[in-house]
């Protein structure tokens, strides 16, 4: 089996774009030139089917399906179920989710383990290779070399990706994700950003990891410096978007997924604008 993601794809949520308009933001996807559409938000696998039902060669991606949310053999079923009908086209994002965000959160690389080795057991098993995992340490790094395809990375600098690709290894993926805001005036696509971040900034799991890849507690504190918002959610025009999310290429990764930040809606003018920027061709 080959899951194709492309170079490049989008990260959205259905609060973000409205659920009402799924098949409309896949096929501009599609017709963009975008490899993959990951779906925000805690999904579970068949809330990606409006995404590929409106188009032809699409990839859908979860990211990510929360293992305190989900039962592993249900997840194995609906993915089932989008294989029968969209063969090679969906990729099962999963991730231990964060300790602020659920009372339940304990042991998290045995959790991950333990829902691993369900999707393995179910009566139509996930292989290795039609899954990926959230991952930011080393332990977790290690699990998804060893038991899955890679790893999508989320709020991440280019260096936390150089450290994954050196983890996991040459031939496994590394597939971060990339907030962004097309906005060229500095101090409002600031303001955007830090909105965004506010969210991110009160989990330990990310600013820890954050800790441990060259920013300080400064840095984290009071809503991000100017210098951890300008690594992590970047802004500008289109082509200098386009340069942050090659310097993720450069680290390591195989896939970049952006996400565009400060909008509402199906971001019609900001994925065209990143698709030229890009080069892609749909």
């Amino acid at each position: 089996m080959t899951i194709e993601l492309g170079q490049f794809g989008l990260w959205t949520s259905y609060r973000a774009i409205g659920e009402d308009n799924a098949a409309e933001a896949a096929q501009l996807a599609e017709r963009l030139g975008y490899g993959t559409l990951w779906l925000g938000g805690s999904p579970n696998p068949a809330q990606v089917t409006p995404l590929l039902a409106a188009t032809e060669r699409l990839t859908a991606a979860t990211g990510i399906v929360n293992v305190w949310q989900s039962e592993p053999h249900t997840v194995a079923a609906e993915r089932a179920q989008l294989d029968s009908h969209f063969p090679d086209r969906f990729l099962l994002g999963i991730g231990i989710g964060h300790p602020e965000a659920t009372s339940d959160y304990r042991h998290p690389l045995k959790a991950m383990r333990e829902f691993l080795a369900g999707l393995d057991s179910a009566r139509r098993p996930v292989a290795p290779e039609e899954r990926c995992l959230a991952a930011l340490g080393p332990k977790m790094l290690d699990l998804s070399r060893e038991r899955a395809s890679g790893t999508h990375t989320y709020f991440v600098a280019p260096e936390h990706t150089r450290f994954a690709r050196e983890r996991v290894g040459s031939d496994k993926l590394v597939a971060p994700e990339m907030a962004c805001v097309l906005d060229t005036d500095v101090e409002r696509a600031r303001a955007k950003a830090r909105e965004y971040a506010e969210t991110y900034l009160g989990l330990s799991n990310y600013t820890n990891n954050l800790l441990r890849f060259g920013f300080s507690e400064s840095d984290v504190a009071d809503g991000g410096s100017d210098r951890l918002i300008d690594v992590i959610i970047p802004h500008g025009s289109a082509e200098e978007i386009a340069a942050a999310a090659r310097q993720h290429l450069d680290a390591g990764a195989d896939h970049v997924c952006l996400q565009t930040v400060g909008v509402s809606g199906v971001p019609v003018d900001e994925w065209t604008a990143l698709a030229a920027a890009l080069g892609l061709s749909g």
